[in-house]
């Protein structure tokens, strides 16, 4: 008769500490709102729009690009630097996903 070993698939791992949803911005006036636009085709279209309604709700309302033409998470490429400094320049993102 043959044995096996049974064999448990949990690991044991240092747990990570738990982080907090960011706040979100209650009112859009005056803030400069981040648009992330992904390398999918229909994402620069989505966010003129989002962005032309957003212009015309809230007039002093400024806008900033950060464009990722890549398919990858962008905190494992060369470019997670210039989004970091990007994302210290705003107080809020809108992210399109062009599918």
């Amino acid at each position: 008769m043959s044995q096996y070993e049974v064999l448990s698939p949990w690991a044991e791992a240092e747990p990570k500490p738990l982080r907090g949803i960011t706040p979100r911005v209650t009112d859009l006036t005056g803030k400069r709102i981040g648009l992330f636009v992904n390398y999918k085709r229909a994402a620069r279209p989505i966010l003129t729009v989002v962005s032309d309604r957003l212009k015309k709700r809230f007039p002093t309302v400024e806008f900033s690009d950060f464009v990722f033409r890549e398919n990858y998470d962008v905190a494992q490429t060369p470019d997670k630097e210039r989004f970091e400094e990007w994302l210290k320049g705003v107080d809020t993102v809108i992210a399109a996903v062009g599918d």
